[in-house]
Order: C-alpha cells, then sequence, then structure tokens
C-alpha cells in the first residue's frame, strides 16, 4: 500500500526569493506536516520516500521520526522529474509499505487525483485510490 503525500504548506512561491528548491514549511505546513504522525499512524510502514525539495524532506521528517526511518531522498520525485519518472517509481513500488511525498501533478499523472497541499490519497496495490486523508 503507498502513503502518497502531497507536501504541505509552504507559503506562496511568488514570495519566495530564493532558490524555490530551499522553500520550506511555513507555520501552518509545519502543523501539517505534525499531524501527519496521528492521521497515518494506522498505516504499516517499511519507508519513506521524498523529493529532494526541502519542503517535501519537512513533510515527512516527524513521520519518518515517529517510525523510526530514514528520509530516502529521490531525484525522480523533484517538480522537473515527477511527471515521468516520479509515476514511474511510485508504480515500481505499489506492492510495497512505503509513504511518498512529492508535489503537485504527482496525483495527477498517477492516478487522475489532484491533491491539496498536506494531503494523503491511499494507494492499494493496483494504484487504486481507496481514501484520502487531510490531517
Amino acid at each position: 500500500m503507498i502513503l502518497l503525500i502531497r507536501h504541505a504548506r509552504a507559503g506562496e512561491r511568488d514570495n519566495w526569493s530564493g532558490d524555490d528548491r530551499r522553500r520550506p514549511l511555513d507555520e501552518r505546513g509545519r502543523k501539517q506536516a505534525a499531524d501527519l504522525v496521528d492521521a497515518l499512524a494506522d498505516y504499516r510502514l517499511t519507508r519513506i520516500l521524498s523529493s529532494p525539495y526541502d519542503r517535501c524532506v519537512q513533510t515527512v521528517e516527524p513521520l519518518a521520526q515517529a517510525r523510526g526511518l530514514e528520509v530516502e531522498i529521490r531525484d525522480e520525485l523533484g517538480e522537473e522529474q515527477q511527471l515521468e519518472e516520479g509515476v514511474e517509481l511510485v508504480r515500481s513500488l505499489l506492492d510495497q509499505d512505503v509513504a511518498i511525498c512529492g508535489h503537485g501533478g504527482l496525483s495527477d499523472a498517477l492516478v487522475g487525483v489532484s491533491q491539496k497541499k498536506g494531503e494523503t490519497l491511499v494507494l492499494d496495490e493496483h494504484g487504486h485510490v481507496l481514501e484520502s486523508i487531510r490531517p
């Protein structure tokens, strides 16, 4: 089962003057990330993968810490590669119990569903959406 997580809120891209890959979660986003720990408590996880963008890593860090897992950084989940290489990566992991954090657009390309920031889609081993979780 895959927990497909869109990164939590990180403010507006237009209001960030630095490298967008370094744009961090804002206060609301940090709360969304912390809330994922309880919201996803009933799901077994063996791995947590993330886009290398700071906002994605920060979204799953509390979950990883709570589970005693390392966040695996995967370039395929970055904004530039997610629509092809990211989709391929997620499909290759459908038989595993993993959480994957990416950007807007990944779920659209993978399952035809747009996610809100901080939202998790639970996918079965066939890539079908079983439920949506919003902490």
